[in-house]
């Protein structure tokens, strides 16, 4: 999967494009996470904004947009450029981590140490994998051979396509299955990065042995009638692989697109499928809802909290909209969570 996430087209679409550099280098440079979520929501909320931005002081009026990002919008106003991020695209090290990461499996912890062994390039990764002992301490590194297609994002009627296609065949493995396409997608968007997936059956819950057969027949009945074509790693409840759309006749070839397969147990399958159509703010306001009215959420359950704070027992949930339902908020679908 290419990591980068393409920003859209917007009124403001400069701003958003040097607030989204600056969260990805001090996420994968300075791994200064409350700094990253900072400048990631002051893009979402400037992007949403219906006029051109003039200057600091009128986007400092939005949520999220505080003084040193406002001083930063003035300055690119005036000068159509950044001093802090010349600085950034001028030093070796963090443009290096920056592309790396980039690349599936690779992690900034990974990129910091593919940059100090002196490989700072695909070609440079390339000649490292041929070498038995980083082999072992650089697992990852089939995410180059995908690379180039992996940049390009996935229009949703490509999407749309491969959805129709894969819930057709969950259905031929096992009518049981219940699977769900989140992420962006899920949430309308018109192009998305990857095909994130998340699956589940009856016969899976928290309370049962781990169930690996379940994830693994999918993916290999997938692999059997030719959409997934490659594996990048196969465990017990996550699968990642590369998968591939059929040529129509005189269609040209679709392109190697980055999937996800990710096994969840039934009880815990709404909480997950919330999670991870996101929006990442929206999880959050969502988390901060919940604890306002006495509860704990996260990717896996929602519990009660006691007098004393402790959490109880997980609740029963069998929808997203049961879990609105619990904090006493009014449902959103997922095209309305976007921010």
């Amino acid at each position: 999967m290419s990591k980068r996430k393409a920003p859209q087209e917007t009124l403001n679409e400069g701003i958003t494009d040097f607030l989204i550099e600056l969260a990805n280098f001090e996420k994968n440079v300075n791994r200064a996470i409350h700094k990253y979520n900072a400048y990631r929501k002051a893009a979402s909320v400037i992007a949403k904004y219906p006029q051109k931005i003039k200057s600091g002081t009128e986007a400092k009026k939005l949520d999220g947009v505080g003084a040193k990002i406002a001083e930063k919008i003035d300055e690119f106003l005036a000068t159509g450029k950044l001093r802090k991020l010349e600085r950034i695209r001028n030093d070796d090290t963090s443009t290096s981590i920056n592309f790396l990461t980039r690349v599936t499996g690779i992690g900034p912890a990974a990129a910091r140490k593919f940059v100090e062994d002196g490989v700072k390039t695909l070609d440079g990764m390339k000649y490292l994998s041929l070498t038995p002992a980083h082999k072992h301490s650089h697992p990852k590194t089939e995410g180059r051979t995908y690379f180039e297609d992996f940049e390009k994002r996935i229009p949703r009627s490509e999407m749309e396509t491969m959805e129709a296609l894969i819930l057709k065949e969950l259905k031929v493995v096992d009518p049981l299955y219940i699977g769900t396409i989140c992420g962006s997608y899920r949430r309308g968007a018109q192009s998305s990065g990857d095909i994130d997936i998340l699956l589940t059956h009856p016969d899976y819950t928290s309370q049962s042995e781990k169930q690996p057969k379940l994830l693994h027949a999918v993916v290999d009945h997938l692999e059997s009638v030719g959409f997934i074509i490659d594996t990048l790693s196969k465990g017990d409840s996550k699968y990642m692989g590369v998968c591939q759309l059929a040529r129509g006749a005189e269609e040209e070839d679709y392109l190697h697109r980055r999937i996800d397969i990710r096994l969840i147990p039934k009880d815990q399958y709404y909480c997950g499928v919330l999670y991870f159509t996101g929006s990442d703010i929206f999880n959050k306001n969502m988390r901060t809802r919940a604890l306002e009215k006495g509860f704990t959420l996260n990717e896996y359950t929602i519990r009660p909290l006691g007098v004393t704070g402790i959490a109880g027992e997980p609740l029963p949930v069998d929808s997203e909209k049961d879990i609105f339902d619990y904090i006493l908020w009014k449902y959103r679908e997922p095209k309305e969570r976007s921010e």
